[in-house]
C-alpha cells in the first residue's frame, strides 16, 4: 500500500480557504482557529509532522491580529462619535454643499451611510466633506 505525501502548499490552501470562508461571516474568532489547526495537523506529512512551537507561533499571531481587529473598532466607533459631537455645532448655521447646489439651515445631524450628514430646516441633508461651506 503506497501513501503519497502530503505537500506543506496543500496544507497552506486549505487553511487560506477556511480563513477566507470563516471571515466572510462574522469573523474568525477561536473556534474558527482550533477548526483551521485541527485541519492542519490532520492534513499535515506524517513523516516530517509540523513543530509545537510553530502552532504556538501561529496561535500569537492569531491573538494578535484578534486584538489588533477589536481595537480597530473601538476607535472607529471612537472617531464616529467625536465626528457626530463637533457636527452638533453645526445646528443653527447656514451650510452649502461641496457642489453648491444644496444649502441652508442645519436642523439636525445624523450619521449616513455616507458619513455625517446634515438635516436641513427644508429638509434636504448635506454631506459634511472637503469643500461644504459653513456660515
Amino acid at each position: 500500500m503506497s501513501v503519497g505525501a502530503v505537500s506543506s502548499t496543500t496544507s497552506t490552501t486549505a487553511a487560506q480557504t477556511g480563513i477566507t470562508n470563516a471571515t466572510s461571516g462574522t469573523g474568525l474568532d477561536y473556534d474558527a482557529f482550533l477548526k483551521l489547526l485541527v485541519a492542519e495537523m490532520s492534513n499535515q506529512d506524517p513523516l516530517n509532522p509540523t513543530d509545537s512551537t510553530e502552532y504556538v507561533a501561529q496561535f500569537a499571531t492569531f491573538s494578535n491580529v484578534e486584538q489588533a481587529i477589536a481595537t480597530n473598532s473601538k476607535l472607529d466607533s471612537m472617531l464616529a462619535v467625536s465626528a457626530l459631537t463637533q457636527a452638533n455645532s453645526l445646528i443653527g448655521r447656514a451650510i452649502t454643499s461641496a457642489d453648491g447646489s444644496t444649502g441652508g439651515i442645519v436642523a439636525a445631524v445624523r450619521a449616513g451611510s455616507n458619513g455625517i450628514e446634515a438635516v436641513l430646516q427644508s429638509g434636504e441633508s448635506v454631506i459634511l466633506q472637503t469643500g461644504t461651506v459653513v456660515a
